[in-house]
């Protein structure tokens, strides 16, 4: 099966996406439109047929305080109080396409987006908060690090995305 991505839009089906997690169904339902049309965050969905939302995620605009990003990433950004960083707020496969590595396809995809809007919106790299165990093992195996003073929240530094994407279009 061939799939594409999109930005979310009214067109897409999301009353019939369900991935197993009530809080991100609800989301992408009742939430997420409305978020993209205030300009609170982007959402885009993986489609294998340009209605169907086989998965989804989102990003926004963060900032996070210097001192908690591992200090090997914050000793090579200015020493401002606050760091800018993308969100990548959510992200979620459909119950009925998941296996299909389509998490890890989304998250490749939001990486590129972030490294592609780092060029014109600064951002020192990319936060994540796992929503369990194994999300953050999910996140570890793509170089994201623990922030030990938020619980679950995940760092992965700009140029270590520079770096998976450096030999790519």
């Amino acid at each position: 099966m061939k799939f594409r991505f999109e930005p979310l839009t009214s067109r897409h089906d999301r009353a019939a996406f369900s991935c197993g997690t009530a809080a991100l169904d609800s989301y992408l339902q009742r939430q997420a439109i409305q978020d993209v049309k205030k300009h609170a965050a982007v959402a885009f969905v993986i489609t294998p047929d340009g209605t169907t939302i086989a998965g989804y995620y989102t990003l926004s605009q963060y900032s996070v305080r210097l001192d908690e990003i591992p200090p090997e990433d914050a000793r090579k950004l200015p020493k401002y109080p606050n760091v800018s960083t993308t969100l990548l707020g959510r992200l979620a496969v459909a119950v009925s396409f998941q296996g299909q590595k389509l998490g890890e396809l989304m998250l490749m995809d939001a990486l590129h987006r972030c490294l592609r809007g780092s060029k014109e919106l600064a951002s020192a790299g990319v936060i994540v908060d796992a929503k369990n165990a194994a999300a953050a093992n999910f996140y570890k195996k793509f170089g994201f690090m623990e922030l030990p003073k938020v619980e679950n929240r995940m760092f992965l530094a700009i140029g270590t995305v520079e770096k998976m994407f450096a030999n790519r279009p």
